[in-house]
């Protein structure tokens, strides 16, 4: 579970949008919707320990029942899907994953487990192709398992889907949904596109309405 209690940003004294409640639900999806500047995603980088210094935040984040804010990015267990898919261009896609993996584990493992995300992911051989050679729906789904490699306790998706064409968004937008859903993760999606919030199927935030 995923809850924020009375969040709120600000900057220079002005607050961003009005102190916000809510609660994501493992496996549940909760879109925020909201106009440029309204906050979005800087709500999402508070949340992951990444907030710019220039924004002053109150409230509480919990995950489970353990507050977070005061933990470093790395100990607070959260996953981030951007909209860029950030994929290293030096690197294979076995190594792009195999860093989301996390140490410690043994080698053959480690290479197990990536084999078994691309069998997931539906690029069963691709271990050894250059980021650069995948089409977009392609990296989308390479960006998602090395995020869930990492094994979070909450996805974060600031506007994840918005440079597919249409023929392919739903057919990715979905796949990350189910790929969230049957892990149940707490999912809180930043988005611009009504047909994201539809799709996500959950509660909806609108942060100009807050």
């Amino acid at each position: 579970m995923l809850r924020l209690e009375g969040v709120s940003l600000s900057i220079g004294g002005r607050p961003l949008f009005a102190p916000l409640t809510l609660t994501v639900s493992p496996g549940d999806v909760t879109a925020v919707m909201g106009p440029s500047g309204s906050g979005k995603s800087s709500l999402l980088s508070l949340i992951a320990g990444l907030l710019d210094p220039a924004l002053t935040a109150s409230g509480t984040v919990r995950i489970g029942q353990e507050p977070i804010l005061d933990l470093p990015p790395e100990a607070r267990g959260i996953g981030l899907l951007f909209q860029d898919d950030l994929l290293f261009p030096h690197l294979s896609v076995r190594d792009n994953l195999l860093f989301g993996v996390p140490p410690g584990l043994p080698a053959a493992e480690r290479r197990s487990l990536v084999r078994e995300a691309l069998e997931e992911a539906e690029l069963a051989g691709f271990e050894d192709r250059d980021p650069a050679t995948l089409s977009g729906g392609q990296r989308t789904r390479v960006a998602l398992m090395r995020t869930l490699l990492s094994r979070p306790r909450a996805l974060l998706l600031d506007e994840p889907f918005s440079r597919l064409d249409h023929a392919l968004r739903d057919r990715i937008r979905r796949f990350v949904f189910d790929h969230a859903t049957r892990r149940g993760l707490p999912v809180l999606l930043v988005t611009h596109d009504p047909d994201d919030a539809d799709a996500a199927g959950g509660t909806r935030i609108d942060l100009a309405a807050v």
